[in-house]
């Protein structure tokens, strides 16, 4: 027994020492793009296929097992008996005329995952995706299109991105496409505005952080967009009567959002002149004389209009570019700026939305430190003692914002009042940056503040990340952009470009500061900052 149980032991400690160098010669072999490429050839070669999808009168040989690994939406078609297509060697597929175009792309990506895709062909290829529910290839759209914004608005397909998006509950591309329109609304060309649904304008112009001119050129954009829906109005099929009728109701219900109180007399003066007004003088005569209630004072008559619905944002500005509103930022040879440096730049703007004396205008100083802020060491000496103030960096971009002429004593506001000695203003940080060679207002930054004899300083960080725009120009490309071109898309892709700086050298920062005047009647969200 104890030879037969010695022998055991041995034999057992012999066999785990064979596994251990079995498991030492183990090698696993990646041959999946042999596989791929085997899928793949099914499809080209239309091998063994055993469904033919037919879409717009063109039949695609397709496998049912590759459908329904794919799409969800198939897999139910195909699987689930209580459909006809389950039994069907041949489905017949709706799609519109842009989606038939794309549908042999859209069938090839199933069997091989690659699809080039541009700005002509992501929003059917996105279309076909979201209703078969192909969610790597709606994913991958969808990043496609966040990279591509910019240039979309360029070659007018922005809008249709947007209305796009905003319906199928995509939010993030969604509120991207949003904001660049908000920020750049001249961006929006005349072709773009025949697609520009009723909804969606009214949507974007109850937002106070629309990025314009003046009022004025909002509106002339609703002018322009209104042109655009009488002419395919007239194409209808409407009576003349019902054509009127629904003219009349756009006109008003659209200009009902335009805030005529924020044009100056001069402007309002001239919109006396236009066709529109003349055609519509009952309702522009309206909203003129309570533009004028607003810039004179009649305090009762501006409660009352600011408790209707449409009223209720009529007297809160937008971000103005003009210049008598603020004043761009650009600091040149950025990369050549040393740590910390700090670039100071003076402006004045009106003290209110009307006319007002050059005596009277707000005064205003903006430090600029793109570089970080570096508190010295230094002393600070108080009735108890002197105290050490230890060193201080902060790697932020810090805006600086002083009012120099708040008043000690008193202050003229909007409607003459000298007891009131705070000024509250609105400003906004407009932000630019360059995507894929195209320079506009990337982002935005809002604060409400009121500046006082006691506090006349708002300083503002974080309206650009420091670190990415900090980070040295140029850095080695990735292997997969040595190419020159990406992957998974049809354009060039070359090293990243730094976002917000600007100019043929990649060297210009530009920021643009909006500061307008509020009102105990402006609909602003969010409580004062305190600095």
């Amino acid at each position: 027994m104890n030879y037969l149980t010695v022998d055991s032991a041995t034999t057992s400690t012999s066999l785990d020492k064979n596994d251990e160098a079995t498991k030492n010669d183990d090698l696993e072999v990646d041959n999946s793009q042999s596989v791929l490429l085997k899928i793949a050839t099914l499809y080209a070669e239309q091998l063994m296929s055993d469904l033919i999808l037919e879409v717009g009168g063109v039949g695609y040989p397709a496998h049912r097992l590759i459908l329904c690994a794919s799409s969800e939406v198939f897999q139910v078609m195909l699987m689930n008996r209580e459909w006809s297509e389950w039994r069907e060697s041949r489905i017949v597929l709706q799609e519109t005329p842009t989606g038939a175009s794309v549908f042999p792309h859209f069938l090839k990506y199933f069997y091989t995952g690659q699809i080039r895709i541009s700005h002509q062909t992501v929003l059917p290829v996105l279309s076909l995706a979201d209703k078969y529910n192909v969610k790597d290839l709606v994913t991958l759209c969808l990043s496609y299109m966040s990279q591509h914004i910019a240039q979309a608005a360029k070659r007018g397909q922005l809008i249709a991105w947007m209305q796009y998006t905003m319906a199928c509950g995509h939010n993030d591309v969604a509120k991207a496409c949003q904001n660049f329109v908000k920020w750049n609304m001249e961006w929006v060309v005349d072709s773009e505005l025949a697609e520009l649904e009723d909804d969606t304008l009214l949507l974007l112009l109850q937002h106070s952080d629309l990025v314009l001119h003046n009022e004025m050129t909002l509106y002339q954009f609703v002018v322009r967009w209104l042109n655009k829906q009488k002419e395919r109005l007239n194409t209808s099929d409407l009576s003349e009567s019902e054509l009127k009728a629904h003219w009349d109701t756009l006109v008003t219900t659209v200009f009902s959002q335009v805030r005529f109180p924020m044009m100056c007399p001069n402007q309002l003066a001239k919109l006396l002149l236009c066709p529109l007004t003349q055609e519509h003088k009952e309702f522009f005569m309206e909203r003129m004389a309570i533009a004028m209630s607003y810039q004179s004072g009649q305090y009762e008559r501006i409660a009352e209009v600011q408790q209707s619905d449409s009223g209720r944002l009529l007297f809160t500005p937008r971000l103005y570019t003009e210049d008598t509103w603020g004043s761009v930022l650009a600091v040149d040879n950025f990369h050549c700026l040393p740590s910390y440096h700090t670039r100071t730049f003076i402006f004045s703007t009106r003290p209110s939305m009307g006319e007002a004396p050059a005596d009277r205008l707000s005064e205003w100083t903006v430090d600029l430190y793109p570089k970080g802020v570096w508190f010295r060491k230094s002393m600070l000496i108080v009735w108890a003692g002197t105290y050490d103030v230890p060193e201080v960096v902060l790697r932020t971009v810090r805006i600086s914002i002083t009012c120099q002429n708040c008043p000690e004593l008193k202050n003229y506001c909007e409607y003459g009042d000298y007891n009131e000695p705070d000024v509250r203003v609105k400003i906004g940080i407009l932000v630019w940056g360059v995507q894929n060679g195209v320079e506009h207002v990337a982002s935005v930054v809002e604060r409400v503040h009121r500046f006082s004899a006691q506090n006349r300083v708002l300083n503002i960080d974080g309206a650009l990340d420091f670190d990415e725009l900090n980070t040295p120009l140029y850095s080695p490309a990735t292997p997969a952009t040595k190419q020159g071109r990406c992957q998974k898309c049809s354009e060039s892709c070359d090293a990243p470009e730094p976002k917000h700086l600007l100019g043929p050298n990649k060297d210009q920062l530009r920021i643009q500061v909006v500061i307008v005047p509020l009102t105990d009647f402006c609909h602003v969200s969010g409580s004062d900052s305190n600095g």
